[in-house]
C-alpha cells in the first residue's frame, strides 16, 4: 500500500488504516465478530500494509483494547497505535456515556489503556472531546505530562474547531485531528486546512458515510435496534433517499476507474491532502481489501470537481 508521512517523526504510515470499533460491541450492533474473527482481520490488515490503527477506552468498554493488545502484541512495531480518553462509559448496553476531562480521568484512562494494549507507550492519543466543565489547559496539560513521561508519544484532538486546536496547540503540539469527514459530512474542512498548515495529521473518522456512500443501504434497509444508524437523522428513510443522488455520482466516478463507490468515497478522502489518513472501519476481510485498494486511485480533477459538486443533503 502506498504510505503517507507522520510528519512529527517523518514515519511513513499506510495511507488507509483501520478504525477498529466495528470489531467490539460497540456503536454499529451489540455483537461484533467473535474475538478469533476479529483477530483475523487485524492480522490481515498488518499484513496488507495497514498501519494505523485507531481504537478508544470506551469501544465495548476495554473490549477492543484488549483485543489489540492480545492480537498484535508480539507484532508492536509494526503498528502505529493510536487510543482515545476523555469519555466514560455509562452503560454499555444502552451506548450511554459522558465527558470526564479531569486530570486525574485522563491519567488513569491512559494507564487502563497500557495495560489492556500490553504497550508501555501508545503513539498517539486524542483526546477524545474537551470537556466543557474543565479547562481544555488542564486536560491537555496532564496528557502532554505523559507524554514527557514516556507513555504517550503524540497527542490528538477529536471533534474540535479550529480555536480549540489553535488553543491546545499553544500548550504542546497538536499531532494529529480525529473528526468525521467524508463526501456528505464536509464541515471538517476548515480544521483540514489547519492541519496542513500546522504539520499535523488528519485521520477521518466514517469516511464512507457510515457504510452509506458504500452503495449497500437503501432507502428500504432495516437497522438493528444496537445500530445507531437506526435513530441517525441521516439516515432515515426520507434521508436517504434524498442522498441516493450523491451514489449516482459516485457510481459513475466508479465505472471510469473500473473501482467501486466506497473505493471511490475514500480516494476522495485521500485527495483532500497528503496529511490525511483515512480510518474506516470494517469487520470483514473484503470490506478491508476493498478500503486498502482506494490508496491506489488517482483521481482526476474531473472526477474530483463532479464528486464536489455531488448535491448532499444534511452535509
Amino acid at each position: 500500500m502506498r504510505t503517507r508521512t507522520f510528519p512529527p517523526t517523518g514515519r511513513p504510515l499506510g495511507a488507509v488504516g483501520l478504525g477498529c470499533s466495528g470489531l467490539s460491541p460497540w456503536m454499529y450492533a451489540h455483537s461484533g465478530p467473535d474475538d478469533t474473527e476479529a483477530a483475523a482481520l487485524l492480522h490481515a490488515a498488518v499484513d496488507r500494509g495497514v498501519t494505523c490503527l485507531d481504537t478508544a477506552g470506551v469501544y465495548g468498554e476495554g473490549h477492543n483494547e484488549t483485543l489489540i493488545g492480545r492480537t498484535l502484541s508480539a507484532r508492536r512495531p509494526e503498528v502505529f497505535l493510536s487510543t482515545k480518553a476523555g469519555f466514560v462509559v455509562d452503560d454499555l448496553a444502552a451506548m450511554t456515556l459522558h465527558r470526564d476531562g479531569r486530570p486525574a480521568q485522563l491519567r488513569a484512562a491512559v494507564e487502563a489503556s497500557l495495560r489492556r494494549l500490553r504497550t508501555d507507550a501508545v503513539d498517539l492519543c486524542y483526546l477524545h472531546r474537551i470537556d466543557p466543565d474543565v479547562p481544555l489547559e488542564d486536560s491537555w496539560g496532564a496528557l502532554a505530562a505523559l507524554v514527557a513521561q514516556g507513555k504517550i508519544g503524540h497527542l490528538g484532538l477529536s471533534d474540535v474547531r479550529v480555536r480549540d486546536a489553535e488553543r491546545a496547540h499553544r500548550i504542546h503540539p497538536v499531532a494529529a485531528v480525529q473528526s468525521e469527514l467524508s463526501l456528505w459530512a464536509r464541515k471538517s474542512q476548515p480544521v483540514v486546512r489547519w492541519c496542513a498548515r500546522n504539520g499535523a495529521v488528519f485521520a477521518p473518522y466514517a469516511p464512507l458515510g457510515r457504510g452509506f456512500l458504500t452503495g449497500t443501504i437503501t432507502p428500504h434497509t432495516d437497522f438493528a435496534p444496537g445500530d445507531v444508524r437506526a435513530r441517525h437523522p441521516r439516515f432515515t428513510r426520507r434521508a436517504r433517499a434524498a442522498n441516493e443522488r450523491i451514489l449516482t455520482v459516485l457510481r459513475t466516478v466508479a465505472a471510469r476507474h473500473a473501482a467501486t463507490p466506497a473505493q471511490i468515497a475514500l480516494a476522495w478522502t485521500l485527495a483532500q491532502g497528503p496529511h490525511v489518513i483515512p480510518v474506516p472501519s470494517t469487520t470483514r476481510l473484503r470490506h478491508l481489501r476493498d478500503n486498502i485498494g482506494a490508496a491506489a486511485l488517482d483521481l482526476t480533477p474531473q472526477d474530483l470537481a463532479e464528486l464536489d459538486g455531488a448535491p448532499v443533503e444534511g452535509s
